[in-house]
């Protein structure tokens, strides 16, 4: 027999995947400005997030309820862990919604984004203050069960 811990959280939790520190700092500091987001936390490329999402897939708490990923990243990129995902989404816990952001416009790259169907939606860097706060604003949080 085992205890199930249910907990209920105000706040989000957020995986940012980027190589560039100076966006990411400057992405945590306005998320966290917004004062939605409990948890942020960040990974350099693709393989270290999908790494701490496989090491959590029974831990619904340490899941992230929305990820922000970049395309052009060393190691596993953002194409290559969106592969990844798709390839494990179903053990996961709980959904998480995807944003994929990028500096490109291009619309070979946009369209791309829309090949996956865990991808909410394409941004283009820099995301403004009111896009992180429509994103985050419009989720809704559930019991964490662990």
């Amino acid at each position: 027999m085992f205890d199930v811990v249910y907990m209920v959280r105000s706040k989000l939790r957020i995986l940012l995947i980027d190589d560039d520190r100076v966006y990411q700092f400057v992405s945590r500091k306005v998320i966290e400005d917004i004062g939605l987001a409990g948890d942020i936390i960040s990974f350099s490329n693709g393989e270290e997030a999908i790494k701490y999402l496989k090491d959590n897939l029974h831990n619904q708490c340490s899941l992230p309820d929305v990820i922000f990923v970049d395309v052009n990243m060393p190691v596993m990129n953002g194409w290559e862990f969106l592969e990844a995902y798709d390839n494990m989404k179903h053990y996961l816990k709980k959904p998480q919604l995807i944003y994929v952001v990028s500096s490109s416009v291009d619309e070979i790259d946009i369209r791309r984004s829309h090949e996956f169907n865990t991808v909410k939606e394409y941004l283009v860097k820099p995301v403004v203050r009111e896009k992180f706060r429509e994103v985050l604003s419009s989720m809704s949080l559930g019991l964490c069960i662990n």
